[in-house]
């Protein structure tokens, strides 16, 4: 393609990094950024094939496939040497639960950026900040304190709200089951599985400040869930 002062000619290397936090932002595909130019191109080339492929039979699941291959690809690039993650540990805390699970009250606590419409955690002071807005700041949010959003498990679908600057939040928006399964823990209590769903659910954007969340924050939210009496909490990462 002929380039131009207002459309310069594009490398593969500014072309497969623009999709993490870029001038094409588009969080489905943000980890492809550590692929080589080499597989990159790759990843290209068999994503054309797959949709030419499904022009002809309309079976589009070859096209998710190659999107989820590449991406998990990407990631374990973007993750490095295990070892070398700052957050491994060598042993994890285990805590017998001290009765059934059929008489436990159950509560919820996702890091999916999930509120109650009129109850916007308002980042960084500013006003009903948009997705994109958020994707834009994500720099900020990681070095920022993670503030919790309580939500009533009464609280009706068209109620919610959802803004994450570190994942697409298309899927959760349109079922907000996927990350906050309130309903799914309802139907749970309902048949006797559990005891019974604790009368709220918590949220909070899990891009954050990781030292400070464990340090400082959920030590803080931990008082806060015991004062709910809640005997076990399920944890649902974003």
């Amino acid at each position: 393609m002929e380039s131009s002062a207002k459309n310069p000619a594009e490398t593969i290397e500014e072309l497969r990094k623009s999709f993490f936090y870029g001038s094409r932002s588009n969080l489905n595909f943000k980890f492809l950024k550590d692929l080589s130019d080499t597989d990159f191109a790759k990843f290209l080339s068999d994503m054309l094939d797959a949709v030419g492929k499904t022009t002809d039979d309309g079976d589009a699941g070859r096209v998710v496939d190659v999107a989820y291959r590449w991406q998990v690809d990407a990631y374990g690039g973007h993750l490095g040497d295990p070892a070398d993650f700052p957050h491994r540990y060598a042993d994890t805390p285990f805590t017998a639960l001290p009765k059934p699970l059929s008489e436990c009250r159950v509560g919820l606590l996702t890091s999916s950026g999930h509120f109650v419409d009129g109850d916007d955690p308002e980042p960084f002071g500013e006003q009903a900040m948009t997705q994109k807005d958020a994707e834009g700041r994500i720099g900020e949010f990681l070095r920022a304190a993670p503030e919790l959003s309580t939500i009533p498990v009464t609280t009706q679908a068209e109620q919610l709200r959802v803004r994450h600057g570190g994942y697409p939040v298309q899927a959760v928006a349109a079922d907000h089951q996927v990350a906050l399964p309130i309903q799914h823990l309802q139907e749970l209590a309902a048949s006797g599985e559990i005891g019974e769903v604790a009368s709220s659910a918590y949220s909070f954007v899990g891009a954050t400040s990781q030292v400070r969340l464990k340090k400082d924050i959920a030590p803080q939210w931990a008082e806060q869930l015991r004062g709910d009496e809640i005997d076990v909490l399920l944890l649902v990462p974003v």
